[in-house]
């Protein structure tokens, strides 16, 4: 039989700095082994220990900077909506001149249904719908931007094309609004309306007023109520000196009793221009002006086209 070697044992001098005896411990293989091995778990333990202390310290700074960041989102979000009301009664304005400015072109008011297409939720389908929608508060906030940003965007869109539209067929009538007899020739008093049939001052017969009397004081400047061409400056029995300006389109404008006349046959004039003074010649009660307006050769009420608001040349 072979012999069993002696198991390896170590001795330990324990030394202690002040006085007193020093110390010799023994320590078996055995014992060392178990030592290193109880030494590495703890060392183990530690760093498990150490790092799941540190793992938890990340997350949880992590999760403070997410909720400062969903704080800072949700305060965005807020503030982006509140804009977009601002904005959305800023369209609203512009859809008001937008209607009125469509009149003026000679173009009919957009219908209300078709306004309303800048209404309702987005249309189409879009992927991140379902996602905002289950993300929390956020997610329902920034869904509700989105959708209300989706509804600004057509109308916007539908109040770009009918301004555009607008526009056009503002630019293309440019000339029939200076041929519009939208202002008063002369300031004064409206004293004999347009009438079809009324009893003549002087005469003292039944007939038509084919235009407005205007009563101002004698030699008060008379302006042409659009641009023109003067086509007629003569004498004409009971209108006394009387002159016609021809606008175009239809439009002829008669001014009679004047007490002096202040342009040729021939002359362009622009609106607001002096063409004449007021007087009394032909007959006439006193000074004042008649004015008529023939549209295609008939007579309507010049009061018809006077304007609140001159329309600027």
């Amino acid at each position: 039989m072979k012999k069993k070697h002696a198991e390896r044992r170590w001795t330990v001098m324990l030394v202690p700095h002040g006085s007193g005896s020093s110390r010799a411990v023994e320590v078996s293989q055995t014992v060392v082994k178990a030592l290193v091995g109880i030494g590495g778990v703890v060392a183990l333990l530690f760093l498990v220990l150490g790092g799941t202390a540190l793992s938890r310290g990340v997350n949880v700074t992590r999760s403070r900077a997410l909720e400062r960041e969903n704080q800072l989102l949700a305060s965005e979000i807020q503030r982006m909506r509140e804009r977009l009301v601002g904005l959305r009664d800023t369209l609203n304005v512009f859809g008001e001149r937008e209607q009125a400015l469509r009149l003026l072109a000679g173009l009919s008011p957009i219908d209300r249904d078709v306004q309303q297409a800048g209404i309702g939720g987005p249309s189409g389908q879009w992927f991140e719908r379902d996602s905002l929608a289950a993300a929390g508060p956020n997610g329902q906030q920034a869904l509700a931007a989105r959708i209300d940003m989706d509804q600004l965007t057509r109308r916007a869109n539908i109040l770009v094309h009918s301004l555009n539209e607008a526009y056009d067929s503002a630019s293309s009538q440019r000339s029939r609004y200076a041929a519009m007899p939208s202002i008063m020739p002369t300031k004064g008093w409206l004293t004999s309306a347009f009438a079809r049939e009324r009893v003549h001052p002087i005469l003292h017969l039944a007939r038509p007023h084919e235009g407005i009397d205007v009563s101002a004081p004698m030699g008060m400047e008379i302006d042409a109520p659009a641009a023109g061409v003067i086509t007629q400056v003569s004498w004409v029995e009971g209108y006394g000196n009387m002159l016609t300006i021809d606008h175009g389109y239809g439009l002829v404008t008669r001014y009679a009793h004047c007490s002096k006349i202040l342009v040729v046959r021939g002359q362009r004039v622009k609106r607001g221009q002096p063409i004449a003074k007021v007087g009394s010649t032909g007959l006439s009660t006193g000074p004042h002006l008649h004015y008529e307006v023939w549209v295609n050769g008939r007579p309507v009420d010049p009061m018809k086209y006077v304007l609140p608001d001159a329309i600027v040349d």
